[in-house]
């Protein structure tokens, strides 16, 4: 499914639901903006509490970063027990093992109650070193794992794949999967059975109080009781979240294999580039399966060769599985990835009352959206949740403070791109189908060139902190390299923190000509663009 958050598809085929635009001012108990897997699950969870929810999304149902999940449903967590421990003590990592243990549970249980064929399995989990890794990394990850009180995980000889011997591993039962896209569009029709409104509309203001209210482009206004901002980045927060979490893409491939060929389970490595593997189902008559590869993660905006990252995926995956078949889909997301390992959850901070947010999925956003659901079902109807001491987003975790002040530092220094020249001097440059960014005195512009030929500008400034846009190729957006908002060719915003669309930028008569030659667009990398080692994030989404 593509949604609306790239030009990539994903293989979570289905076709995309889309709701009336929200056009008079309503009231409910609780509105909540955006449709991913947070969002929805919030509005079921509350709606079965007997609150009534209004649900705003500004694409279709589950089109942005949720559709381009992998949704490995799992309790090992990507920053390791052993990382969680250190930095948020033995009790934040029993909650941490507890809370992914129980979402899996509770997706399982909703599935179960619900009837929903969407392809739910239990199977194991295995987390295994690429060659040359200290073996001793997998026993300290055991000894954490066991403390922090999952005892279903023990260390085998090696992962069960024919011809491709991995070395020892550690083998977590009781993980699962599903498809994600099936799950939540029925969880839809439950919604709209039970009277949920859910509409289309981009909301550009939110603000707390008795009642909270958010109000859309088109200038109607929600008010409530609550309001939950379930956005992959929260847009109503515009710096603190954003220097405690940071934006990174991640790719996948799916091609098929023969069924049975390769053992139904989940598989991660501790490389670097890291490596995360699942199968996934395809319908009768098919004799084959879907095998899933992603990893190759790095700093929105800051690396600009997607083609190359998707064939290592491919040589990667080819040296392990020789029955691999053709490559059937490429595509990306974005994670956002917070500093101290574990997503943000609860009121949104500095923020007057009745305003919650949920971010900082941490490439586990199946689980970690599950988990906002039941946080904030349990705040908003007055209930004690022991989780929030982990996951509320303004704790200050001083053990993550390099982490923090690193990626910070890499943030600030791409403001850098303002002192440099355009990555083309002329339009001629840009060829049908693609953009690149330009100088035109103290201003630097984005300009996409349709397929048709015709040019369209913007201001290459983001309109959230003023950082300079970079064309993606893959996905055919301006991205930002510094806090991860992007936005169609055509100036739209498809991610926050951005609340706003680009700013149109026309170009002076000089600009317009087209006939003379320059050098070809070029792109400065990232000062710290690949995730840190060790981290096996599956790609999940923005809500």
């Amino acid at each position: 499914m593509r949604g609306d958050s790239g030009q990539s598809v994903s293989v979570w085929n289905a076709p995309e639901r889309v709701f009336p635009v929200l056009n008079k001012d309503s009231q409910a108990d609780v509105s909540v903006v955006g449709a991913g897997i947070t969002g929805i699950t919030c509005a079921y969870l509350l709606t079965r509490q007997g609150k009534s929810v209004v649900l705003l999304d500004d694409g279709p149902i589950a089109g942005g970063e949720t559709c381009r999940t992998t949704a490995h449903l799992t309790n090992a967590v990507d920053d390791r027990f052993s990382e969680i421990e250190r930095l948020h003590g033995p009790e934040g990592a029993r909650i941490a093992a507890e809370s992914h243990t129980r979402a899996i549970d509770t997706i399982e249980r909703i599935v179960r109650e619900e009837r929903i064929d969407c392809d739910f399995s239990r199977l194991d989990g295995y987390l295994f070193n690429p060659p040359g890794k200290n073996p001793k990394l997998l026993e300290t990850e055991l000894d954490a794992a066991r403390r922090a009180g999952l005892h279903a995980v023990d260390l085998v000889a090696r992962v069960p794949w024919e011809g491709f011997d991995t070395g020892p591993a550690l083998r977590f039962a009781r993980q699962a999967q599903f498809n994600p896209l099936k799950y939540l569009n029925a969880l839809v029709d439950r919604l709209v059975k039970s009277g949920t409104r859910i509409h289309r509309g981009h909301v550009n203001e939110v603000k707390g109080g008795c009642p909270a209210t958010v109000k859309t482009s088109e200038g109607i206004t929600v008010r409530s009781g609550a309001v939950i901002v379930a956005a992959n980045s929260p847009f109503n927060d515009w710096v603190v979240m954003h220097t405690k979490q940071m934006a990174y893409r991640t790719y996948v491939i799916a091609a098929r294999v023969p069924a049975g060929s390769i053992r139904k389970a989940l598989y991660w490595d501790n490389a670097d580039p890291y490596h995360y593997v699942r199968l996934q189902n395809i319908p009768e008559p098919s004799s084959d399966e879907m095998l899933i590869v992603g990893g190759e993660d790095h700093r929105t905006g800051q690396e600009h060769d997607a083609a190359a990252r998707w064939m290592r995926l491919e040589q990667w995956a080819r040296e392990r599985f020789p029955q691999l078949k053709e490559v059937e889909y490429r595509w990306s997301g974005q994670v956002m990835e917070p500093v101290d390992g574990v997503a943000f959850i609860g009121p949104n901070p500095g923020d007057s009352e009745n305003v919650y947010i949920a971010t900082g999925d941490s490439g586990q956003g199946m689980t970690h959206g599950t988990i906002a659901g039941m946080v904030l079902t349990d705040l908003i109807c007055g209930r004690e949740n022991e989780w929030l001491k982990l996951y509320h987003p303004d704790r200050k975790t001083l053990r993550a403070l390099g982490e923090y002040l690193g990626e910070n530092f890499n943030t600030a220094l791409q403001y850098g791109d303002w002192l440099t020249r355009g990555e083309v001097s002329s339009l001629a440059q840009i060829p049908a189908g693609s953009g690149a960014v330009l100088r035109e005195g103290i201003h630097k512009i984005a300009v996409y060139r349709d397929e048709s030929g015709d040019c369209h500008s913007f201001s290459a400034k983001c309109p959230h902190l003023g950082g300079v846009l970079h064309w993606n190729e893959a996905e055919r957006t301006w991205d930002c390299p510094c806090h991860g908002s992007r936005f169609s060719a055509y100036g739209k915003v498809v991610n926050g923190p951005a609340m706003g669309d680009l700013n149109p930028f026309k170009l002076e008569m000089e600009q317009r000509r087209e006939g003379h030659e320059g050098k070809k667009p070029t792109h400065r990398r990232g000062d710290a663009g690949t995730r840190r080692a060790g981290r096996n994030h599956r790609i999940e989404g923005r809500h």
